[in-house]
């Protein structure tokens, strides 16, 4: 593509590999830009494991921030050790309630998830939009008759705190990596996340074993809504602004990140600890677009087109993975019964 447009390839993705990761600036704002990714990746891994596809994560980030948000605003007087726990803590509800709805439109009513967690952005945005214009708007904005859709700046113990000084790396960045780690032990190594892979492998083997079919698969798009949901807070509290503010589109807010953390998740193989290197690389080709632009003369969402060819090709080399392994099982078996027939006769 870059070839096509009359750009050097070469040069322009080395650009973009030097402003992404080849300096300690660069590689602070690729692990911003890496946080909702990895936290929306994060999500849709643990619900594929239960075998549901959670299509909410805009709707569930904006849910996630809305409710942080209103928590620092009834109570700025706490200090940050406590309070941006509970932020975070909130953030994590309101993506959970978002993603349990459709968990339970799915388990008791067969509702598609799919068309539920994208119907469900819609209303997300449409009550955020009535939220920043209305209730949780700045009150400045109204006296000065701007109303720019945002919030007042929130309280500074709300502030997530830089990790190196003159950089943009922030606690969000850490926290992603735990939660990271807490869905791999999840899944791997607790009672809960067996549960959610039975269901995920066999619902009716899953039934007979005496798990709880609707509740595993609520239970998993909550935790996958939960997880978009600190996506969306650390959005507020972690940005230069510190404050919620909107266009009046979920893009706006959140970047696209409900949907790039998709790719990003089917690129780490749908696997929590594969999703952390899997987010840096998308976050670097966020941070690096611009740079491409600028050294290539090419449209900075020619990006967009990448990560639409890396589904292409991770969905395709499932396809082939799986044609080998059935290849190599078929020569397994011609090869014993050369080995059968062989002793047979001897």
């Amino acid at each position: 593509m870059l070839a096509s447009l009359g750009a050097n390839p070469f040069s322009g993705y080395a650009t973009m590999f030097k402003a992404a990761f080849g300096s300690l600036d660069g590689i602070s704002n690729t692990s911003v830009k890496s946080i909702p990714l990895l936290l929306v990746g994060v999500g849709i891994c643990i619900a594929f494991r239960a075998n549901v596809v959670n299509i909410g994560g805009e709707g569930q980030m904006v849910m996630g921030a809305l409710f942080a948000t209103s928590l620092a605003l009834a109570l700025p007087g706490l200090p940050s050790l406590i309070l941006i726990p509970l932020v975070l803590m909130a953030g994590a509800i309101g993506g959970a309630i978002w993603g349990g709805i459709s968990g339970a439109l799915k388990a008791y009513f067969n509702v598609s998830e799919i068309l539920s967690t994208i119907m469900l952005n819609i209303v997300a945005v449409q009550f955020m939009n009535f939220l920043l214009r209305g209730p949780l708007i700045d009150p400045g904005e109204l006296e000065r008759g701007t109303r720019i859709p945002q919030t007042a700046r929130l309280p500074e113990s709300t502030d997530l705190p830089i990790l190196l000084e003159g950089l943009r790396m922030h606690l969000g960045f850490v926290v992603a990596l735990l939660v990271a780690i807490a869905a791999y032990f999840l899944l791997w190594r607790t009672s809960i996340g067996f549960r959610l892979r039975s269901v995920g492998h066999s619902r009716e083997a899953a039934r007979y074993a005496g798990i709880s079919v609707q509740k595993n698969i609520v239970g998993a798009l909550a935790l996958s809504g939960a997880m978009a949901g600190i996506a969306g807070a650390i959005l507020v509290f972690g940005s230069e602004s510190h404050r919620m503010v909107t266009d009046g589109s979920s893009t706006g807010f959140t970047g696209s990140a409900g949907f790039n953390g998709i790719v990003v998740a089917l690129l780490a193989g749908l696997h929590p600890l594969w999703s952390i290197p899997s987010a840096m690389l998308f976050g670097g080709m966020l941070v690096g677009a611009n740079a491409l632009q600028r050294a290539a003369q090419v449209p900075s969402a020619l990006i967009i087109a990448l990560n639409g060819l890396i589904v292409v090709f991770v969905v395709s080399s499932e396809y082939f993975r799986k044609r080998s392994l059935q290849a190599g099982r078929v020569d397994a078996l011609e090869t014993e019964n050369v080995s059968e027939a062989r002793g047979g006769g001897s």
